[in-house]
């Protein structure tokens, strides 16, 4: 999957779906989270310099985690990065001028919505999952992680581009309801966007939707990320065939003794597919997708740590091979911004600068029929939209994920 960026305005862009090749989404998810299928729109090939294209991915993605090892000036990577597609994943939840439209001198919010695309499924008929709210402070020294939980009611807004009449749902469904009809993931990212900010009243600078399933070959380019796991789990997804793992449905079909893949407690490194394999455990986890959020985000600060400490972002090879891999796994708004000002403006923050955060206490939080968000949740998006998370953080110290 293609990195995308996005220029906003123009909102009049006409809506379209998925499409195919480097300038595009894709039209349905197929095995190893890769493209293919949908329409292509033409356009010039370009190929821009290894570093610069690898720094908009790390810089822009992973948590902005390898900003800091930008090579060169503004006026180089901008040279690099010119002609780069533009793709809108916000439409109108981006932030206002009066909210510092496309300025980044002050705070910075990206979306970031998790798919787990696969080929079976088609591209209308995806939920986004993983619901993630990256802050950065106006300092841009630091940055925050808050996941949404999947099942948390919302009101829905009705969505034109689909057809959608709007409705009360399970937050998740919002992505689902965008991308039918034509809508594609773009239209997916974008109804997902304007059901957050009626739900906590933040506004976007940007926005990624990360194909988890892509994640593996970006981990296997990296080598290994440590994980820390907190309980034992037993994989629902995936068993030992001959000492290989394999996905359930393709062992079956093996007719071969089939061995649980389970996940022990401990720290260690993992192999990408272990890695993604256990950030995606949910139903049998203590919390369940609470405990599921919080693995996902130790994954990917894990991923952005791996990047900025063991030399890949200055070893060609690995860099070529990181490259490859990423750009199949992620799809990206920049929200109106130059890329190249986009990145340099968060070269500051690093890997082991990303603060982990729950919500609703990393627990269930029911109203008796559907997930709500606590008042404690509440007063933490609040703290965000005012930029004022870090005050937030040291008055309530327990809303901090302990994993590592």
């Amino acid at each position: 999957m293609p990195v995308q960026t996005s220029r906003r305005p123009p909102a009049l862009e006409s809506p379209r779906g998925p499409v195919r090749a480097s300038t595009s989404i894709p039209k349905q998810p197929v095995k190893g989270g890769k493209p293919g299928g949908g329409s292509a729109r033409k356009r010039s090939r370009r190929k821009d310099p290894l570093w610069a294209r690898l720094t908009l991915i790390f810089g822009a993605v992973l948590m902005v985690a390898s900003g800091a090892a930008i090579v060169g000036s503004k006026a180089l990577i901008s040279s690099a990065t010119g002609n780069i597609a533009q793709r809108n994943l916000l439409g109108d939840a981006g932030k206002t001028d009066a909210e510092g439209g496309a300025s980044l001198d002050g705070p910075i919010d990206m979306l970031l919505l998790g798919v787990d695309a696969r080929e079976r499924w088609a591209a209308d008929d995806v939920r986004a999952d993983s619901i993630i709210v990256l802050h950065i402070p106006a300092t841009h020294d630091q940055a925050y992680l808050i996941s949404i939980p999947r099942d948390t009611e919302a009101q829905i807004p009705a969505f034109k581009k689909s057809g959608y009449s709007g409705g009360t749902d399970k937050i998740n469904a919002a992505f689902q309801a965008g991308a039918r009809n034509g809508g594609g993931w773009e239209g997916g990212a974008q109804l997902m966007a304007q059901t957050i900010k009626k739900m906590t009243g933040i506004s976007f600078d940007g926005a990624a939707i990360i194909n988890f399933g892509g994640f593996k070959n970006v981990i296997e380019a990296l080598g290994t990320v440590r994980i820390c796991v907190k309980q034992e789990v037993e994989s629902i997804h995936m068993s030992y065939v001959d000492g290989k793992p394999m996905w359930n449905a393709d062992a079956k079909k093996t007719g071969k003794q089939r061995t649980p893949v389970v996940h022990k407690k401990g720290c260690r490194e993992m192999e990408g597919w272990a890695a993604l394999d256990y950030s995606r455990q949910r139903k049998s986890l203590k919390n369940g997708d609470y405990d599921r959020q919080q693995n996902q985000q130790q994954l990917i600060k894990a991923m952005a740590k791996k990047a900025t400490q063991d030399g890949t972002l200055t070893n060609p090879i690995k860099l070529n091979k990181l490259m490859d891999a990423a750009g199949k796994a992620f799809i990206l708004d920049t929200g109106g911004v130059p890329v190249a000002d986009f990145v340099f403006t968060m070269r500051g923050v690093t890997g082991n600068d990303l603060v982990m955060l729950k919500t609703n206490g990393g627990t269930f939080h029911s109203d008796g029929t559907r997930e709500t968000l606590s008042a404690q949740t509440l007063d933490m998006f609040r703290a965000a939209k005012q930029d004022k998370l870090a005050e937030f953080v040291f008055a309530n110290p327990e809303v901090v994920s302990n994993r590592e």
